[in-house]
């Protein structure tokens, strides 16, 4: 793009956007005028953004948002209604910028734990390590399936949420100095040596059979989580037009955003490991709830998500473009 062409262009808009938002009263018309503006500013300051970074035209064009914003939205609001732009527009755009790095992720774990697993099952003395013949095999008829009906529903869930979403959150947060890759790692390789250790006893049916349940919508969560992280960490490896700390400012209040509903997708996952992977149902119910949760995740990253980023939102929990949805809806 060449940004001072396209400033050119748009520059009487962006002047009438600058001038309705200082006024402190409106006519119907301009109120009208002001919400196009709006609209169209958005657009086109993500347009911007995308293509050029931080610059001064964008810097501009933000602020002249933000005060158009205020003059419909007021200096302050409460949290609650800012609920629906979050759920509506923020996360599941800030969960589409990363979905194919999402899906390379999911593809490289899977690859690395279905290695892991065949090196461990064919490799003679791999197995050996885990402890004694009958430890592995009181973990692999016992121990294995007793773990998800040891405790009650209510704490089992509070625990495997709380370990994953622990999990998750290294890979986001630790970004920035590339811990994603190694967590994910070490978390793809204990897939796999776990399912060698089952199949070694004849027992894979029983490794994949109590996982699938809950473990689509938690393997995926924690796979956008690193996906989150990556991108964080690529921001400051190669932040294009940007400074390095301009790109990790934006790319990191951005992918904050994804981390909070991570918590609330590791959190569905975790009720489904607590409530009904134990259950004594068929099998094809347990699992068609998993998938119904994993599918119900990837309609909103990729859908909602979509329809997001073409309304003009980013994700940045920052962005005052997400003012545009609540001004058509008022």
């Amino acid at each position: 793009m060449d940004l001072d062409a396209y400033s050119a262009a748009h520059r009487d808009e962006w002047d009438e956007l600058a001038r309705l938002g200082a006024k402190r009263s409106f006519s119907g018309s301009e109120s009208d005028r002001l919400i196009e503006r709006y609209q169209s500013g958005a657009s086109q300051l993500s347009a911007i953004k995308t293509t050029a970074g931080q610059s001064v035209q964008g810097d501009r064009l933000s602020l002249s948002l933000s005060r158009a914003r205020l003059r419909f939205t007021g200096a302050g609001s409460n949290v609650l209604s800012q609920l629906p732009t979050f759920f509506g527009a923020q996360l599941p755009a800030a969960l589409y910028r990363i979905r194919w790095t999402s899906l390379i992720v999911a593809l490289a774990s899977a690859t690395i734990a279905v290695l892991y697993g065949f090196w461990a099952l064919n490799t003679p003395g791999v197995l050996s390590h885990f402890g004694t013949e009958e430890f592995r095999k009181q973990f692999v008829e016992q121990d294995f399936v007793n773990y998800y009906s040891n405790h009650p529903p209510a704490s089992f869930t509070g625990q495997v949420w709380t370990n994953n979403a622990w999990l998750a959150a290294q890979c986001v947060a630790f970004g920035i100095v590339g811990v994603a890759p190694y967590v994910l790692f070490l978390n793809a390789q204990t897939i796999g040596l776990s399912g060698a250790l089952m199949a070694s006893h004849d027992r894979l049916d029983v490794f994949f059979l109590y996982i699938a349940p809950h473990g689509q919508l938690e393997l995926y969560s924690i796979f956008v989580a690193g996906a989150a992280g990556l991108t964080i960490f690529w921001s400051w490896i190669a932040p294009g037009a940007r400074t390095r700390g301009q790109a990790l400012a934006e790319e990191g209040r951005a992918l904050f955003t994804v981390a909070i509903g991570l918590i609330l997708s590791l959190l569905v996952s975790g009720i489904i490991e607590g409530f009904v992977t134990r259950q004594d149902w068929p099998w094809v119910i347990k699992i068609g709830i998993g998938t119904v949760a994993l599918g119900s995740f990837l309609f909103y990253q990729w859908v909602i998500g979509r329809r997001a980023v073409r309304a003009g939102e980013t994700g940045d929990l920052d962005e005052f473009e997400a003012g545009a949805r609540r001004i058509v809806a008022a």
